[in-house]
């Protein structure tokens, strides 16, 4: 089963500061929790300035504390990107490895970039190409995989 989690937009910018459960807020509460309460974790993100959304840095910044017990911690994540240029978010998505790798997540070591995603989805939402499809299916596979500790190869 796959949950979306639609509340990004409601994360304040992480401060340090504010990182105690009585004044850290609702939307980062929601946020941890609903990793904690997953299998495992499979993150989407474009590319912005060749790196990782603000929004989505923002997030995993809070999710990383505390540092021993953060919700990422030994949990199986996966990293999908999409741009509308030709690299289709590779270096997002090392980079998102890499911030949650450094959080301590088991990171499936697969990428799937998604190029000019502008033109590989139709009207709802669905890759167009076959190739990419089967890509995806490996890819949520692997993550499938990792969750129930089985390694895939990537």
């Amino acid at each position: 089963e796959l949950k979306l989690y639609e509340g990004l937009r409601e994360i304040p910018p992480f401060d340090e500061d504010l990182d105690t459960p009585e004044l850290q807020g609702d939307a980062v509460t929601a946020l941890k929790d609903a990793i904690a309460g997953a299998d495992a974790v499979l993150i989407a993100t474009p590319e912005y300035n060749h790196s990782i959304p603000g929004v989505l840095k923002n997030a995993l910044d809070w999710v990383s504390r505390p540092v021993a017990s953060n919700a990422l911690r030994g949990k199986p994540v996966a990293v999908v990107g999409a741009s509308t240029g030709l690299f289709g978010a590779v270096w997002s998505q090392a980079e998102t490895r890499k911030v949650v790798a450094a959080m301590g997540a088991d990171v499936v070591d697969r990428e799937l970039p998604v190029m000019q995603a502008h033109m590989q989805f139709d009207e709802y939402g669905n890759l167009r190409e076959e190739d990419l499809r089967e890509q995806l299916a490996e890819h949520v596979g692997a993550l499938v995989a990792a969750a129930a500790g089985d390694r895939v190869a990537a």
